[in-house]
């Protein structure tokens, strides 16, 4: 009931049960992990019964991935174009940052939600962060299953911020 609960809320766009999801996804715990696959095996199924029943009649997800040392300015970047992007082109984003991860936590320790904070009010944007859990590439272990969540919550755009730690983004290309 919970997994159907949270499926209904990503697909009507619903942010709370966006959220939710994607903090479902992002668990270790062995048996929400069961309940993250299946949440994921639906949420893959209606992406794929949408595309086909629009018969590339509507744009899908557009995935943009920025990637740089720390301190180059991917945020204002990140924040600026998104503003474009709900203001001017009239697109729904979703915002997904990696952040370092804190040894005494394991949670995120920037919160590049707070450096973006006019996107932030955007009712039109998502921002979430993530903790990057010491996985190499820039990226989280679950960046690509939380992009899927974001289109099936029919965001226009994914946006993926990386943790800028200099030469290890590779992972945002894939």
């Amino acid at each position: 009931a919970y997994v159907d609960s949270l499926f209904e809320g990503v697909v009507a766009g619903r942010r709370p049960e966006l959220a939710k999801a994607i903090t479902l996804v992002e668990t270790t715990n062995p048996v929400k992990k069961v309940m993250a696959q299946i949440l994921l095996n639906k949420l893959l199924a209606a992406l794929k019964e949408r595309k086909e029943s629009t018969a590339n009649t509507t744009a899908s997800c557009l995935r943009i991935g920025f990637t740089g040392p720390p301190g180059a300015g991917k945020s204002s970047m990140i924040e600026t174009f998104g503003k474009y992007l709900t203001t001017q082109v009239g697109a729904r984003i979703a915002v997904l940052t990696v952040d370092p991860s804190s040894t005494s936590t394991g949670g995120s320790i920037l919160g590049d939600k707070v450096r973006m904070d006019e996107l932030a009010r955007d009712p039109h944007a998502f921002i979430r962060s993530s903790p990057n859990k010491c996985n190499l590439g820039g990226v989280t272990r679950t960046t690509l299953e939380t992009i899927f969540v974001g289109e099936a919550a029919r965001y226009d755009a994914v946006l993926v911020e990386t943790v800028g730690v200099g030469q290890a983004e590779h992972a945002v290309l894939n």
